[in-house]
Formats: C-alpha cells, structure tokens, sequence
C-alpha cells in the first residue's frame, strides 16, 4: 500500500470518469456498500490522500464548459469517421434508472484527454488532467418528493499516480 502505487487503474469503456483509479471523496460507507453490491470475496475499503492538482472538477462550471466543448469535437469526430455516438445506458437490474453505464461520458473524457496531446486541437493550451472528480446522484429519492438521492457521492479518478500522496486503513465506523 505505501504510496498506492499498485493500485489498479480502471479502463472500462462506461467509467463515470474516463480511466484511472477510482475513489470515493469523504465517503468510506458508500465505497464498502459498492464493494458488496460487486460482490468481492473479501471487501475492505482504504483512504488516500490525493493531491488533485490540474483537476477535471465538474462540480466547477468552467470545466463542465471544456468537457461541452470536448463533446462537440468529439460529436464531429464521430461524424466524420461515420462513427456511432456511445449512448449512457441503464444497468438491467437498476429500478431508479440512473444510467449508470456512461459510455457517451467516459468516450468525451477519453477525447477531451487526446486533445490535451494535440497542439492543433488544443488551442487554449490546456494542460492534461491530472485527476478528475464529479458529483453523481443515484438510488432513487431519499424520501418521498425529495430532490436528494440515496446514494449521491463524489467520486474521483486520479490518472496520475503520483497524485497519489499515501494510502491508509480508515477507523472502522459503524454499520
């Protein structure tokens, strides 16, 4: 665990984030909950400390403007290569239909990443995410008429490992 340079970094097509190793900010309940929904033989949940650096955060409304304007060059890539456009899917077995496969948001992130790398694209000279972090509500209302979701979290993909600062073994809390 020292330095959480081991950590495996996901690289699903439908990550809510784009690639990179996953965690769940200020909510260790929620990370052990999502553990056992998956169903792990032994699950256990750690905490980091994250230096998020050149964040993605989009909770902050100029980056949801660059992951808008990342979409649309993706939309015209798509286009031109005769591509179809992912969709964000329902999982079969999700009653509250909160579109957990994020295909079309985790191939914008992937796109908004290659366009850090391409000095034609990149023309605001933007500097890469080092990290990338949103708010996501799911779980259906938290009671009747509320606008609040059982299960909304922040989460955050680190995609530089070094961003990584250290990594521990949370106190346990109660069940």
């Amino acid at each position: 665990m020292k330095g959480g340079k081991n950590l495996s970094q996901s690289e699903k097509d439908y990550d809510w984030l784009g690639p990179g190793v996953y965690f769940w900010e200020s909510d260790s309940f929620r990370a052990l909950e999502w553990a056992k929904e998956k169903q792990y033989k032994e699950p256990f949940v750690i905490g980091a400390v994250i230096d998020l650096r050149n964040c993605l955060d989009l909770a902050n409304r100029e980056d949801l403007e660059i992951l808008s304007w990342a979409y649309k060059d993706f939309l015209n890539a798509q286009k031109k290569s005769g591509f179809p456009l992912p969709e964000n899917k329902n999982l079969k077995s999700d009653r509250h239909e909160d579109r957990l496969l994020r295909y079309l948001d985790c191939a914008v992130i992937r796109h908004l990443h290659k366009i850090y790398e391409d000095p034609k694209k990149n023309t605001q000279k933007l500097e890469p995410s080092d990290t990338v972090r949103g708010l996501f509500t799911e779980g259906g209302e938290l009671f009747k008429g509320s606008g609040f979701q059982r299960k909304t979290h922040v989460q955050i993909a680190v995609c530089n490992p070094d961003c990584i600062r250290g990594v521990f073994i949370p106190k346990p809390y109660p069940h």
